[in-house]
């Protein structure tokens, strides 16, 4: 199957492209300049996905998935890593893995201290702030560095199929793909026909997603000689509070 590229936007354009189709998508350039990050620092913080622990909650039986977590707020202009706790989603919005809080290892502290991470999270706070109109409220982030691998065959990045999130606003940054096929992103309007597919392969490209419109998956990842992964860094924001039980 054609790989069909995303229309990405401008950084003039963003704002009216995410409140136009309820998403948008940058290439790496453009996150570059969004972010006021080098090359350098993003290559810095891509070598952290080569030391990801197992994912241990897959229903599926897969050992295909490999992940660490971690919450921060924003308010005031001040990002606060708050104490490690559990990723917990409803069934309404994870049929497979919601409704159990999952204890996943948390995102190293040498990681945290990479100059591209504090960006990434500030860009995005004020980013989500900007499109939603928040102007004031105290923002709840939660971070995952996946990998996905095809050492057994086949990766699937969305177990799960296609979801929302339930929170508000959705990053998907693209960190790396190595050696596969596959990997298309899905996003359909959440509540009408209208979808679009295409592929991220740029290194550090990302997708912005409003969760309330639209919902999203991520095809099967195959090797297309011996094994190979696709790194992601996924960060979702809601104000209010985070996810719980």
């Amino acid at each position: 199957m054609e790989e069909l590229k995303p229309d990405y936007s401008n950084l003039e354009h963003i704002k009216q492209d995410f409140e136009k189709n309820g998403y948008c998508s940058l290439n790496r350039s453009t996150v570059m300049e969004w972010l006021k990050c080098s090359k350098e620092e993003l290559a810095d913080l891509a070598v952290t996905w080569d030391d990801l622990p197992n994912d241990n909650y897959l229903k599926d039986g897969g050992h295909y998935r490999q992940r660490r977590h971690g919450s921060f707020t924003f308010e005031n202009d001040s990002l606060i890593k708050v104490p490690h706790r559990a990723h917990w989603q409803p069934l309404d919005y994870n049929a497979l893995h919601g409704g159990i809080e999952r204890w996943f290892e948390p995102i190293k502290d040498s990681t945290l201290k990479k100059t591209a991470w504090e960006k990434i999270l500030r860009q995005f706070a004020f980013t989500a702030s900007a499109m939603l109109g928040y102007a004031t409220e105290k923002l709840f982030i939660e971070a995952h560095q996946f990998r996905i691998d095809t050492t057994h065959g086949i990766g699937r990045p969305t177990p799960e199929g296609a979801h929302r999130d339930g929170v508000d606003v959705v990053a998907v940054f693209m960190v790396n793909r190595n050696n596969i096929k596959g990997g298309e992103t899905r996003v359909f309007d959440a509540k009408g026909r209208y979808g679009e597919r295409f592929t991220l392969d740029e290194s550090w490209s990302l997708l912005l997603l409003d969760d309330a419109r639209v919902i999203h998956e991520s095809t099967p990842i195959q090797p297309l000689h011996t094994s190979g992964y696709r790194d992601t860094l996924v960060l979702t924001l809601r104000k209010s509070n985070f996810q719980s039980p």
